[in-house]
């Protein structure tokens, strides 16, 4: 699919990618769980998952574990002493229990499971057995703890559940891989992070992130001039769809009427109510590729559940891990350059909060659109035209279930 910009040659995002239709999209797959159990073992235990990026991680020793409810797994995600980062399932080979408990820390030494003692060195190697000679023939060496397959992307580090991954890493990210390389995402280390489990399917979440028709009214509050005069519904002005993913760009409004203690953060340095543009000429290829005027950031959605907006001095992830058909784990961090002066932390204190609020908004209308779908009242989602990037995601999502093409359980 191709790359496009909206609204300056009167062309729709429906004539644009004209596969994708333009009917009404289904609301079963959001409160189904037989297609939530499809989702499972059709996504989330077959493609690529980002768990974390390489900073959490790094010297050899350092870990982390992940518990992916969608894949049913439990995932080790280590950097050895040869500096190489790995993943296994977290499961040790005796009988069954979860070797590491914890969420992250460093291996001194081994990981012994605290079950019966066995130990396992930070490749995965089984090295210790407790009263050894009273087991039957035990290799050691056979016995290690089952690897994940694991890469790095941009400092990102992801794995993949599948036995045989279909694609690598670099397959799978494609295009959008490429087009973000060179991205100083290593440089931003000042890390501020939120989570929540919400009472929602993790596609009702993930589609509020992906169209701006809400803004005006959800984010009132908390961004109450961010739409400019010309655009004030965010009809999108630049799309590109891949086979999984997804990026698009968001403009904001030139001229708006900052509060007091914006027009204070302004004159400091900026945040990302002031995340404008001056030039589009002035920024490099990673950022605005579709040279919007009065540009603000851009959105790229890795599928299934993974976010990356990035912007002109930090950047910002979300991902939506499903717990059940209406429950997801809701993690968001927002990642700067380490501050330089007292304005400079300023500012970035200021964004935080005003990201808090402006997620807390998003929360609350959330849980209350998964309650009303519950209720099978309506059938269909009515998706508009500036919500071309919703309709995209459910597509690849049904491509992978199948569960309408007569491939259910």
């Amino acid at each position: 699919m191709g790359m496009q910009t909206n609204g300056t040659n009167g062309k729709s995002w429906a004539q644009t990618y004209p596969e994708l239709g333009t009917g009404p999209v289904p609301i079963e797959p959001c409160i189904s769980a037989e297609y939530h159990a499809l989702e499972r073992e059709r996504i989330f235990k077959q493609v690529w998952l980002n768990v974390g990026r390489v900073e959490e991680i790094p010297k050899a020793g350092d870990y982390l574990v992940k518990n992916i409810a969608a894949g049913e797994a439990s995932v080790l995600i280590v950097r050895g002493q040869d500096g190489t980062i790995r993943a296994f399932h977290n499961m040790c080979s005796h009988r069954g229990n979860k070797v590491v408990w914890d969420g992250d820390g460093t291996c001194r030494g081994v990981f012994a499971c605290k079950f019966h003692g066995w130990s396992y060195n930070t490749e995965g190697r089984l090295i210790f057995v407790p009263d050894e000679d009273q087991f039957f023939d035990l290799d050691k060496t056979a016995h290690g703890l089952t690897p994940v397959a694991a890469d790095t992307w941009e400092g990102f580090i992801f794995i993949n559940l599948a036995p045989q991954p279909r694609e690598t890493l670099t397959e799978y990210l494609g295009e959008l891989g490429e087009q973000l390389h060179g991205f100083p995402f290593g440089q931003y280390t000042t890390r501020y992070t939120y989570q929540t489990e919400a009472k929602v399917s993790w596609k009702v979440a993930a589609d509020a992130f992906q169209e701006g028709y809400h803004v005006a009214f959800i984010h009132a509050r908390s961004l109450p001039s961010y739409g400019p005069r010309e655009n004030p519904l965010v009809h999108l002005p630049w799309v590109q769809l891949y086979r999984n993913h997804r990026r698009f760009s968001v403009d904001g409004n030139p001229t708006p009427k900052p509060t007091p203690i914006q027009t204070l953060v302004h004159k400091l340095g900026r945040s990302f109510d002031t995340m404008l543009s001056a030039s589009t000429d002035d920024l490099p290829p990673y950022l605005n590729p579709g040279k919007v005027p009065n540009w603000s950031f851009d959105i790229n959605v890795i599928f299934p559940n993974f976010f990356v907006d990035v912007l002109d001095g930090m950047y910002f992830t979300y991902n939506f891990w499903p717990l059940a058909v209406d429950r997801t784990l809701w993690e968001f961090r927002q990642y700067f350059p380490p501050a330089t002066s007292v304005a400079q932390r300023f500012t970035q204190e200021y964004s935080k909060c005003l990201f808090r609020d402006a997620l807390l908004e998003d929360l609350s209308t959330l849980e209350e659109t998964q309650q009303a779908l519950a209720t099978r009242a309506k059938t269909h989602f009515l998706l508009q035209d500036n919500e071309v990037c919703i309709r995209h995601g459910h597509k690849v999502i049904e491509e992978y279930v199948g569960f309408y093409s007569g491939g259910g359980a």
